[in-house]
């Protein structure tokens, strides 16, 4: 690192928490800290800093280098305070890096007034394709729910899904419906270990890392675990995926969570919707414009390691 001290924002503490262990691994001998408003302990000056955007408001032309990840992502993308909190922490001759799979309108306009310059990489970095968004309609998903009863598409689906012993992750559109997903579960498959979890959850980041650690089945939640979390040979589930609550990105970062390990570099995504939205059309050719452009440019093909 050129003993240059490095930060790494991002407006989600779970993509702190996922950072975390990666770089540590990667930069062993580099002293490194976590900081979130919930941490355990106190701030020490280390060279590597893992941190949320609202933390950058601590620190003034602190950074060499400053890589704010996720930053289409709330609430970033939705306060101007933090960008310039983004601005003034890195110091004056300092880099400021952004880093998104779905960027912005604004950040899009930034790039065609050459504000801002762009590197573009279509594929992951195991040289697997992304997996593409398969649909399937549903009739009144809810009413089915609120008699403990799944939608004959989606229980055809699970049941194929627990067949194989296959890990999942559910979302559905508002914590509301979390419960009512949970108990129709429960009630179609007992054996199913599963937990919810949604922003507010006191226990979500033991859940989360419950489900990383493989001792849950499926996590039924909310758009909180959209991005930034990682877990091993899962197939990826949206149930709701026409409500509005699902933009275009959050649906193409919501099927990004299958197929991210080079040992698992597939899975299963599969939308149900009572009807097929703009975001939704969307977010499947996205999908499939990336891996057209990776297979055009030769970057697809797999690699063995993780």
């Amino acid at each position: 690192m050129k003993g240059l001290r490095v930060a790494i924002a991002s407006p989600r503490v779970d993509v702190c928490l996922e950072l975390a262990p990666r770089l540590q691994a990667a930069f062993a001998s580099i002293p490194q800290i976590v900081l979130y408003g919930e941490m355990p302990g106190s701030y020490d000056y280390r060279q590597l800093t893992i941190c949320t955007t609202h933390q950058l408001l601590r620190f003034y032309h602190a950074f060499d280098v400053l890589v704010i990840d996720e930053v289409d992502a709330f609430p970033f993308a939705a306060d101007p305070g933090l960008a310039f909190a983004a601005e003034r922490a890195k110091k004056l001759t300092g880099a400021l890096l952004y880093l998104t799979a779905t960027p912005s309108k604004e950040l899009q306009r930034q790039e065609r007034q050459q504000k801002i310059s762009v590197s573009y990489l279509p594929a992951r970095y195991h040289g697997h394709p992304l997996p593409e968004i398969q649909l399937k309609l549903t009739n009144q998903w809810r009413r089915s729910l609120q008699k403990k009863r799944l939608p004959g598409a989606v229980k055809r689906t699970l049941n194929r899904i627990v067949t194989n012993q296959r890990r999942f992750l559910i979302f559905v559109p508002h914590v509301k419906d979390l419960a009512a997903l949970a108990a129709a579960l429960t009630q179609n498959f007992p054996a199913l270990k599963l937990a919810t979890v949604h922003a507010s959850d006191p226990e979500r980041h033991a859940k989360v890392q419950r489900m990383r650690d493989g001792e849950l089945d499926c996590l039924v939640t909310t758009t909180i675990l959209e991005r930034g979390v990682t877990f091993a040979n899962i197939d990826v589930i949206v149930l709701g995926a026409d409500d509005g609550v699902f933009s275009t990105a959050a649906l193409v970062q919501i099927a990004g969570r299958a197929g991210r390990k080079a040992t698992y570099p597939t899975g299963l995504v599969q939308f149900f919707a009572d009807s097929q939205t703009q975001p939704i059309k969307e977010a499947r050719r996205q999908i499939r414009f990336v891996n057209r452009k990776a297979r055009r440019e030769g970057l697809l093909g797999g690699r063995d390691h993780d």
